[in-house]
């Protein structure tokens, strides 16, 4: 019997992804609630919750298949992946850092409404490096989109907006749904590339069965 060409490492780095993405997408998800202030709470909490809650399920599915599949790594391919964990630490840790300092900067000057369209450009743009890294070409349409997004926020929609003497935070509302769903898109995405992957795995065993 063949070994299959997959490494289980690879698919649970999938399955990681798809984490991430569940969790920051219900946070983005979150960001937009508050800027509803109040309104339809409970309907959009649960329901972002319950999407980040299928992501997170569909990851552990992921996880647990993949230990159908071979734990063996070649010394190059380990060390292959400690450096895309230490990259990926260092682009991660750099976005927390930016998000920091704009929060910093934009407290001090008095310009908090600036916040949140400054950190989705941040996070849209660590998406770039990230494509780069793991070789995931969605992220990079992922990066696009949160930054077109935020530009497009910023220039044409107003900060606040009062309906029905109700005060929205248009910029929280739009960037934080709008964001939420792009996460949830990629997450989405990347969580079919890991059944692929599994997949493909499969069939290389299979047909190593009858070689």
């Amino acid at each position: 019997m063949s070994q299959t060409t997959i490494s289980r490492a690879a698919v649970r780095g999938t399955a990681a992804g798809v984490i991430f993405m569940a969790f920051f997408g219900t946070l983005w998800a979150g960001i937009g609630i508050r800027g509803m202030q109040g309104w339809a709470f409970f309907v959009l909490i649960i329901l972002s919750l319950l999407i980040g809650v299928i992501l997170f399920i569909g990851a552990i599915v992921l996880i647990k298949k993949s230990s159908l599949l071979s734990n063996e790594v070649i010394k190059k391919d380990k060390e292959h992946w400690r450096k895309k964990n230490i990259w990926f630490g260092i682009i991660f840790s750099l976005e927390g850092l930016l998000i920091a300092i704009t929060s910093f900067i934009c407290t001090s000057t008095n310009h908090l409404d600036l916040f949140v369209p400054v950190m989705a450009l941040i996070v849209g743009a660590h998406f770039f490096p990230l494509a780069s890294l793991f070789q995931v070409p969605t992220y990079y349409i992922t990066g696009t989109l949160l930054c077109l997004l935020a530009t497009l926020v910023m220039l044409t929609f107003p900060v606040k907006t009062i309906i029905n003497d109700h005060h929205i935070m248009v910029w929280w509302v739009s960037l934080g749904f709008g964001s939420a769903l792009i996460l949830w898109g990629t997450g989405v995405i990347v969580c079919f590339r890991g059944f692929r992957l599994i997949s493909m795995a499969q069939n290389v065993a299979d047909n190593g069965k009858w070689s």
